[in-house]
C-alpha cells in the first residue's frame, strides 16, 4: 500500500443519535477547512459494498443502526488519492436493534428523522469532503473525554477505533445545515485500482445541532433523563 498525499481520500460521517469514571474520545472538530482539489483520474464509491453505522446511548440502554451511502466519488492521481466527496442519505437511516415494521421502530425513526435529531424534511441528506491525509503514527492522539459512568456509557476510543489505522483523515461533515472539519484514524488501502477504508471513532453530536436531551443540560443525572452527546461511529467504503 502507498502513502497518500497530505491532500486527499476518504471518508466518513455520521450522526446520531461527567463525573469521573471511564474515558471516552471524540474527533478533533474544528471550524470548515478548504476542500482539498480533485486531480487525476476520478472513480465512483460503491454504495452497495459502502455503510455508515451509528450508536447512540443513554444511561437505561442504547440504539444502533447505519446510514446509506448514496453517492461518492475519489480522485487519484498516480498512486495518491487528490480528493473525495461523499453523500449519505439521512431519510434511510435504519435501526438495527428494533424490529422494522414494529411500532417501537417507526416511533424511534420518526423521532429521529424529526427537528429535535436529524431534521430531514429540510436536511435530508449528509456530506463528507476530504481536505486532508496525514500518515498515523504510533505517538498520534485524540482528546479525552470524561463521561457520566453507567451500564450503557458509550465505547472508548480503544474499542471502536480500527485495530492497524494507516492515517488521520481529516474533511468537512455537513450535517442538519452546519459543517465541521473532523479528523480521524482510519486503514486505508489502494490494490490493483481497489481502494477501501475503514474506520471507527466518536463525535460529539451537539456541535451538528442534534441537541435533543443534552447531557449538560441534565439537572440530576442520577435520573437518567439524558442522552449521551457522544456517539459512535463507523464506516466502510470501498471504490473500484
Amino acid at each position: 500500500m502507498k502513502l497518500f498525499k497530505t491532500t486527499g481520500i476518504l471518508l466518513a460521517s455520521a450522526l446520531l443519535a461527567v463525573a469521573c469514571g471511564q474515558k471516552s474520545e471524540t474527533v478533533e472538530t474544528t471550524e470548515a477547512q478548504d476542500v482539498a482539489e480533485a486531480t487525476g483520474k476520478t472513480v465512483s464509491v460503491n454504495t452497495s459494498e459502502s455503510a455508515v453505522s451509528w450508536t447512540g446511548f443513554k444511561p437505561a440502554g442504547k440504539h444502533f443502526g447505519t446510514i446509506p451511502v448514496t453517492g461518492g466519488e475519489i480522485s487519484i492521481e498516480g498512486e495518491a488519492i487528490t480528493s473525495g466527496t461523499f453523500t449519505f442519505d439521512i431519510t434511510g437511516l435504519k435501526i438495527d436493534d428494533i424490529e422494522e415494521g414494529s411500532e417501537s421502530y417507526g416511533k424511534l425513526q420518526g423521532h429521529l428523522h424529526s427537528a429535535d435529531f436529524f431534521d430531514v424534511a429540510n436536511y435530508p441528506s449528509a456530506t463528507f469532503e476530504v481536505t486532508a491525509v496525514e500518515p498515523f503514527t504510533a505517538g498520534s492522539t485524540i482528546e479525552d473525554k470524561e463521561e457520566f459512568e453507567t451500564e450503557f456509557t458509550p465505547n472508548t476510543l480503544s474499542e471502536q477505533m480500527v485495530e492497524n489505522p494507516t492515517h488521520w483523515i481529516s474533511g468537512n461533515l455537513t450535517m442538519r445545515g452546519t459543517t465541521k472539519n473532523i479528523k480521524f484514524p482510519a486503514a486505508v488501502s489502494i490494490q490493483d485500482g481497489a481502494i477501501s477504508a475503514k474506520a471507527g471513532f466518536n463525535i460529539d453530536r451537539t456541535d451538528w445541532g442534534l441537541s435533543y436531551n443534552d447531557e449538560s443540560s441534565a439537572v440530576d443525572k442520577a435520573k437518567d433523563k439524558f442522552i449521551y452527546n457522544t456517539v459512535n461511529v463507523g464506516f466502510e467504503i470501498k471504490a473500484n
